[in-house]
């Protein structure tokens, strides 16, 4: 993955609670960047996940999740965490992230988040509705 292919960036700075005993960011704080990331990505759309599970009884579960550890995040690097919409299925997202120290090229993770439409009643997946597909699905301001 190269940074051209994200058109979506959200910023973070390594905080020293995140780091381990080997000064490096805690391998389990990737996905909350990833989530976080993905949260900014929907704000950035104008898509408030929460009030429409409400109005709906429809959200999205998560059902896989992969990070993929590149090189090592020191305390304190400003980095930009990279969100993008691979795909969408029928009841599906796949959502593709990566990592960036800020204003630099060289890639430190990359990540996989797929999330299934789910009926919150039957906890079943249920098909994503047309106008959240197309939002997923459209173009987005470039951020960073």
């Amino acid at each position: 993955m190269t940074r051209d292919q994200f058109r979506f960036y959200h910023p973070f700075r390594v905080r020293y609670s995140e780091i381990d005993g080997q000064g490096v960011l805690f391998n389990a704080h990737y996905l909350t960047y990833y989530d976080t990331a993905i949260t900014e990505f929907f704000r950035a759309l104008g898509y408030d996940q929460y009030a429409d599970a409400r109005k709906t009884g429809m959200d999205f579960h998560v059902v896989k999740a992969v990070v993929e550890y590149k090189a090592p995040i020191r305390f304190d690097w400003e980095l930009e965490v990279g969100v993008r919409v691979a795909r969408i299925g029928s009841s599906s997202v796949v959502f593709e992230l990566a990592i960036f120290q800020r204003e630099r090229d060289d890639l430190l993770a990359t990540g996989e988040i797929v999330w299934v439409n789910t009926d919150q009643t039957t906890h079943r997946p249920a098909p994503i509705p047309a106008t959240t597909r197309e939002l997923l699905g459209g173009d987005i301001p470039r951020t960073a």
